[in-house]
């Protein structure tokens, strides 16, 4: 189990290591030069130059990557260019609106996509799962910003049901929280149902019948304890990709999270704050 954790964590340093230089390089590769991006491209060239040597930025890309990994191993993320303060607490005041976001994203593709695919599963081959079916493609079929843009013109626009965005009370939670989790609640119904039916047919199943257990109690005790397990393993990778951001259901929204953050610092080309919202 040592030499696995050990394993695991030298791939991991691997991994991060990899994933810094390509994104230090990709911010560079780009015909926008950062300091330019940071003053606007009005700025006269004397300001440009000023903020190219405050920043570091006239520098060979070699010594600013060094340098950074160099404040990285001493756990400094570096000073937002654009925010003008430190990476680690611009995240870390993003992260409460963005860990909202994502709990409730979860919870609601839960709620909705156990009990589609488990009736799904029961009914199959019947209307009410060819219903669900189209449904579940249809929700998967549209891209997730189209999807919160047309809760907004209908929702918010035509009906004025909920705000069109922004932060702060239950009612601004509801459009981005619906835009994100009925495509995946469809992903979750999907897999589960495919996993039910896989399951229907095993013995301790046909054996819970023959005890002359009712429906409800087999489906509880015995059906979605075996089939929730790769659900589970689904549920538990996109929360992680939720709590890292989702930037346009973020941007759309104008929800103050870590997504629309990052979209913010890739704008105006804030290096130090690119590097630590990938990282």
């Amino acid at each position: 189990m040592g030499r696995y954790i050990i394993r695991r964590l030298l791939w991991t340093g691997l991994t991060l290591f990899g994933v810094s230089l390509i994104t230090f390089i990709l911010i560079f590769a780009g015909p926008t030069d950062p300091a330019r991006a940071l003053v606007g491209e009005k700025a006269l060239g004397v300001s440009i130059e000023h903020v190219r040597k405050l920043y570091g930025l006239d520098q060979p890309i070699y010594a600013q990557y060094l340098r950074y990994m160099g404040n990285l191993l001493r756990g400094n993320l570096g000073d937002s260019y654009y925010f003008r303060q430190p990476v680690a607490e611009t995240l870390a005041q993003k992260f409460p609106a963005t860990a909202l976001l994502a709990i409730s994203i979860m919870v609601v593709a839960l709620l909705i996509g156990i009990p589609m695919g488990t009736i799904a599963a029961l009914k199959h081959n019947s209307l009410l799962d060819h219903s669900f079916t189209i449904f579940q493609l249809l929700t998967i079929s549209l891209p997730t910003f189209f999807l919160g843009l047309l809760m907004i013109y209908f929702f918010a626009f035509k009906l004025d049901w909920f705000p069109v965005g922004g932060h702060g009370t239950w009612a601004h939670l509801v459009l981005p929280t619906l835009s994100v989790a009925l495509p995946w609640s469809a992903w979750y119904a999907i897999f589960l149902r495919s996993n039910l039916l896989d399951t229907i047919s095993a013995d301790y199943v046909r054996t819970a019948y023959a005890k002359g257990l009712p429906q409800r109690l087999v489906v509880l005790r015995h059906l979605l304890r075996n089939a929730m397990l790769p659900v589970l393993t689904m549920v538990g990778m996109d929360l992680a990709a939720l709590l890292a951001g989702i930037a346009l259901v973020e941007y759309i929204f104008n929800w103050p999270g870590i997504g629309w953050q990052t979209l913010q610092a890739a704008q105006h080309l804030d290096v130090p704050l690119i590097m630590g919202s990938v990282l």
